[in-house]
């Protein structure tokens, strides 16, 4: 996380109509040299300001997608700092992407340092060199997580995957991907950062969690080796998975759907894949934030819906979903609140606007050249993998 100056007193001063008037008039200022990206987790008062709205990815493309329109050069990112880092990525080197709050980091990208990664990655293919293990390594990075570590897959020979394709990104690589696969080669994915979305995914796959699968603890690696897996866990697994998650979505648990079903016995549950395993099996659809606001805007009148994911996304869904019939409820009672994105509010983003309208560019995020060459390669892999299937989008997964 990278620190953010405390804001010049005037901006905490204002009242929300003051910073909301003076934001509308800032937007119309800047014009079509600006865009503003407001990720579906970020709160109502910011959000309203957004020229577009969506998932991290889904946003760096329509932010690149507008700035070929519009010859924009600044990206607004009310997110946190690995989307402004993929907004930077794809968009030309001359658009400034600025992220209204340096401090809004994610704890599930901080979870995988680069230096821990190359760490495992040695360990991990040193030990393998030496057990007369027959076949690759194919590094699959999360979208959540930093433009160096999307760089390092990048170089790797493997890949980035989002919550919605993270299957055919898996099937690719456990097909050999970029080099076809030889007669008795066997492929390890070692998958990072988030735990819970490679152990949901490749379990959908047929994978069984106990066997085919190990936890990597980077911080055990710099204790006892092999990230605190044991050699066979290493050798027998095919999916070698990183100790990270969201703290948002690790806070619901398989009681809260069973809460919610002795309430309303005719609840449909949908779920984040990055909520734990017995959570995502005890619901009946899992699907990323995109699909899930799919699901709930094409869901029958009368219908209801408990939904596993974070707390501004799920209550703008039932305020919308409430006009046409349709009862939508958080899974949990408790706060699940992404708290690095609650960051970004209207003070700063207010504060980024005026520097822009003063020819200033503060908070910009860059990402290293080379990092971006080799992050660009993975997510160019992605896009092909998934151009090549029949669903990019994502589509909710029943599970019963």
């Amino acid at each position: 996380m990278l620190w953010q100056n405390p804001l010049p007193s005037r901006y905490t001063a204002m009242s929300e109509e003051e910073l909301a008037t003076a934001i509308a008039a800032r937007k119309g200022q800047l014009g079509p040299d600006l865009i503003i990206l407001g990720h579906h987790y970020q709160q109502d008062e910011v959000i309203r300001f957004a020229d577009f709205t969506g998932d991290s990815f889904k946003l760096s493309q329509l932010a690149a997608e507008r700035v070929r329109e519009s010859s924009a050069q600044h990206v607004v990112f009310a997110g946190v700092h690995f989307m402004a880092e993929s907004a930077d990525i794809l968009t030309p080197d001359e658009v400034a992407v600025i992220l209204p709050d340096l401090g809004a980091g994610c704890s599930m990208a901080d979870m995988a340092s680069h230096d821990d990664t190359l760490e495992a990655w040695e360990q991990i293919t040193s030990h393998l060199e030496t057990s007369g293990f027959r076949g690759r390594v194919i590094p699959i990075c999360y979208m959540n997580c930093s433009a160096s570590i999307k760089a390092f897959c990048g170089q790797h020979e493997g890949a980035v995957c989002t919550s919605s394709n993270c299957q055919q990104v898996f099937k690719w690589a456990l097909e050999g991907g970029m080099r076809r696969l030889n007669t008795g080669e066997q492929i390890k994915i070692l998958f990072l950062p988030d735990q819970h979305l490679g152990r949901n995914t490749a379990a959908a796959l047929g994978f069984d969690i106990h066997t085919d699968m190990c936890l990597w603890d980077p911080q055990d690696s710099n204790i006892q080796k092999l990230g605190g897996c044991k050699e066979l866990d290493i050798d027998r697994s095919s999916f070698i998975l990183w100790k990270g998650h969201c703290s948002v979505h690790k806070l619901f648990r398989p009681e809260h759907v069973d809460q919610i079903r002795a309430k309303w016995p005719d609840v449909n549950v949908i779920v984040h894949p990055e909520c734990g395993y017995e959570v995502c099996q005890k619901a009946d659809q899992i699907g990323s934030t995109e699909s899930i606001r799919l699901a709930i805007e094409s869901a029958d009148s009368g219908s209801r819906w408990a939904v596993g994911t974070e707390v501004h996304m799920v209550n703008r869904l039932a305020r919308e979903s409430t006009k046409r019939g349709v009862k939508v409820r958080i899974l949990s009672d408790c706060q699940c609140l992404c708290t690095t994105m609650y960051r970004i509010n209207m003070p700063h983003l207010l504060y980024v606007l005026d520097q822009l309208s003063e020819g200033k560019v503060v908070n910009r995020i860059r990402v290293p050249d080379e990092d971006r060459r080799h992050a660009l390669a993975a997510l160019d892999r992605m896009l092909t993998i998934t151009s090549q299937g029949s669903q990019t989008s994502g589509s909710p997964i029943p599970i019963n």
